[in-house]
């Protein structure tokens, strides 16, 4: 997905990038995740003062994770909101701290690598099917979100643990 300044530069209007692409091996070393939609893209690029393009748009993908605690499967859709800015040419030296934009060398810039960046960022670092999942027992399996199991689960600190049958 090439945007050319050029071509930015001179249109009377913003240029439309819509896009789609199979992002799976972005996502193959996570376990987590078992299966993934292809990302779509829906960029505008516009031509800023000071010759700064603005891309801005959405990205839209699907992910079929696996929640980290219980590991009943989740489905998640994700509407991704994207805006960044490029200029054409090298870096000045000294740049203000709120400066977020990316300089670039040639005629035209790949959106596609700052797309997959924005989507991995997104993802969630430990997915969950509810913000009150209880999990799984760590002694039977029992998923406690269906009930209690019965176990003991009372973590006694080793050092102590000469003294758990004292006052019996």
């Amino acid at each position: 997905m090439l945007m050319p300044f050029r071509k930015v530069a001179t249109s009377d209007r913003p240029l439309q990038f819509n896009e789609q692409w199979d992002i799976k091996e972005l996502v193959s070393n996570r376990q987590d995740i078992t299966a993934v939609t292809p990302l779509t893209a829906d960029l505008s690029a516009e031509h800023r003062e000071g010759d700064v393009v603005d891309v801005h748009g959405k990205l839209t993908v699907g992910v079929d994770m696996l929640c980290s605690r219980c590991l009943k499967p989740i489905n998640e859709h994700f509407h991704i909101d994207f805006h960044e800015q490029f200029k054409q040419g090298k870096q000045p030296e000294e740049l203000p701290e709120d400066d977020d934009t990316f300089y670039v060398d040639g005629e035209s810039v790949d959106l596609k690598g700052y797309a997959e960046e924005a989507f991995l960022l997104d993802l969630p670092f430990i997915p969950l099917c509810s913000d009150t999942c209880k999990g799984l027992c760590p002694k039977c399996g029992h998923e406690l979100n269906e009930g209690d199991c019965g176990c003991d689960n009372q973590v006694i600190d080793p050092r102590l643990a000469g003294l758990k049958d004292f006052f019996k």
